[in-house]
């Protein structure tokens, strides 16, 4: 899972943050261990930011993959930074709910969550259905 945090971390190098000064990068596994990055790309309008993890996940499934089973979440503050609530409703569009969600704590190691953990009794499409 080292790998794992490490590529987020490096993908905090192209966040692009100069209103919060709060860098966070993401990187998403798939099932076939191809990994995708994302960074938190900020705007003035805080609506239109795009999220670390909702970028990894788009070129990903831009890239054809539907299937994943791990993401890594780091921050410029190393500080446990888990996905928001938007990227857990983001993943759990393609995630179950077991997906491993490892969040950087710095120098003392990672925490890790399942999305169900994170998310329960989320929304999902057969709820459309009803």
């Amino acid at each position: 899972m080292e790998d794992l945090i490490e590529r987020a971390r490096d993908a905090l190098s192209d966040s692009y943050a100069p209103y919060s000064e709060y860098r966070v990068g993401a990187a998403i596994r798939t099932a076939d261990g191809t990994v995708f990055t994302g960074c938190n790309i900020e705007n003035a309008n805080y609506s239109n930011s795009v999220h670390a993890e909702e970028l990894a996940i788009s070129k990903a499934v831009q890239a054809g993959h539907r299937a994943f089973d791990a993401i890594a979440v780091a921050s410029s503050e190393r500080d446990g930074v888990t996905p928001c609530g938007m990227c857990r409703q983001t993943l759990a569009e393609f995630c179950g709910d077991d997906l491993a969600i490892h969040c950087d704590e710095g120098d003392d190691g990672y925490s890790t969550y399942t999305l169900g953990e994170l998310l329960p009794n989320t929304i999902t499409a057969a709820h459309l259905d009803r």
